[in-house]
């Protein structure tokens, strides 16, 4: 694996491209520390330390994850890429809705480019949206316990606050575009996991103050919890490995065209059917979901009922558990219906020439592999909702009480995030590398999916 790093270097296109995925990586990092005017920086950072020590406590806790800490800091990379990724959601469940947009997808790449634009406008209205309602709840000190976190609440500040984080958002959609085009990987997806990876020396250090305190007889983390911790974190990291690499191969022969004095085709293949075909959209969705009214009630801390109902799905509860687990694999099947089409991979086969053995073309096909894929989402499925919760099961005060920071990436989200867009960018690289004569990261074969 030591010499695939070094024959990237080797290969000056294969070269110019990583250098240029971390040069922009470098420009995310150092905007994640520019202040946005008007703030108090350091008095919002005490708060969301204290977020931070419970279980999340609110949407912004989503936020901070993948804006890699901008949003405690209020710098001007505060919203991440979260606008962007709401917005592409909500296109893709249009799509499937509005027929003119299910028509543009399906004109190749020209109305993939328009897709993509209109993404981009959606980016920027929820983009407003979102820094309106922001600037409105750092101006209220009940928020913050009677804090000033804004010395010169106004109009002022809110259309500045709007201004410096919605130029910011735009800002980060185009570096990840820049990756897109001349980098190596997803643009967006590297983007997002530079900023959960940016955490793990703060998590680090957390750790290190609960194993090493002044006094022995009062350690908060026993050794014995930090060992199940790191044996934990292993266990969890290659079972996401296997999972995410999962894939059902489902066998499809071609048959045999003789023109003049040539036979095409007869070849055998296969449909690969992927176990995790939704990937971390129903975590995304179901947590949204759920401390949605944990956001509201910061907003409006005095309406009693709101409230109340906030805490009663307070992370880390019976309740919360329970509905993140059902949410996920609702949003699991949702997701995959709406990425799998299978009426359309039918009529691709018959289209050319391919079919399943001991299956008719057509509507046999087709239910077969609503069929297959159906067994197949439920184990994504419940893969994704037993991940989801292994986060909230560490920092609960029942069984380890760890911090959140620290728990969150022994499971859930981040880690998702992290092995699948680790995993994605070693293929494309080693893709490069094969091509190219080079060996790649493993010294027999590629790397791919498992069977």
């Amino acid at each position: 694996m030591l010499k695939a790093f070094v024959n990237i270097f080797k290969v000056p296109e294969l070269r110019t491209k990583v250098l240029f995925t971390l040069f922009i990586v470098l420009i995310y990092r150092l905007g994640a520390f520019v202040p946005t005017p008007g703030i108090d920086g350091a008095a919002l950072a005490m708060f969301f330390q204290n977020i931070m020590r419970t279980s999340g406590g609110s949407l912004f806790g989503i936020m901070g994850l993948f804006s890699g800490g901008a949003l405690e800091k209020a710098t001007i990379f505060a919203l991440g890429i979260m606008p962007y990724i709401s917005a592409s959601i909500i296109l893709q469940l249009l799509t499937v809705v509005i027929p003119q947009l299910e028509t543009l997808a399906k004109e190749g790449e020209a109305g993939r480019k328009q897709i993509i634009q209109y993404t981009r406008y959606g980016t920027i209205v929820l983009s407003i949206i979102q820094t309106f309602f922001i600037s409105l709840w750092l101006e209220n000190p009940e928020n913050f316990h009677s804090t000033v976190i804004v010395p010169n609440p106004g109009w002022a500040f809110r259309l500045m606050t709007i201004l410096t984080l919605t130029t910011g958002t735009a800002f980060i959609m185009w570096l990840g575009e820049q990756i897109d085009q001349h980098g190596i990987g997803n643009g967006m997806s590297i983007l997002i996991t530079t900023g959960i990876i940016s955490r793990v020396p703060t998590a680090l250090w957390q750790t290190w103050v609960l194993l090493s305190p002044l006094d022995m007889a009062h350690q908060q983390l026993p050794w014995w919890k930090f060992g199940i911790m790191v044996g934990l974190f292993v266990a969890t990291v290659v079972f996401v490995i296997l999972i995410i690499q999962g894939e059902r191969k489902i066998p499809v022969q071609y048959a045999r065209q003789i023109r003049g004095n040539r036979v095409y085709g007869g070849q055998s293949t296969y449909l690969p059917l992927k176990v995790n075909q939704a990937g971390v959209m129903p975590i995304i969705f179901a947590q949204s979901v759920l401390l949605f009214p944990a956001t509201i009630a910061g907003f409006f801390p005095n309406t009693g009922l709101l409230s109340n109902f906030a805490r009663g799905l307070a992370a880390g509860s019976a309740t919360h558990s329970v509905l993140d687990a059902l949410l996920i694999v609702f949003f699991t099947f949702f997701y995959t219906a709406i990425t799998f089409n299978p009426i359309e991979v039918s009529d691709n086969l018959q289209k050319y020439g391919g079919f399943i053995p001991g299956l008719r073309p057509g509507k046999n096909t087709a239910e077969y592999l609503d069929y297959m894929m159906t067994r197949i989402a439920m184990s994504g499925a419940v893969f994704l909702a037993f991940i989801a919760m292994i986060p909230g099961v560490i920092s609960s005060p029942k069984i380890l009480n760890i911090p959140f920071l620290i728990a969150s990436f022994f499971g859930g989200t981040g880690l998702l995030i992290i092995v699948g867009v680790v995993l994605d960018t070693m293929k494309q690289i080693e893709s490069q590398l094969l091509m190219r004569h080079y060996d790649g990261f493993i010294k027999r074969g590629k790397l791919k999916s498992r069977r």
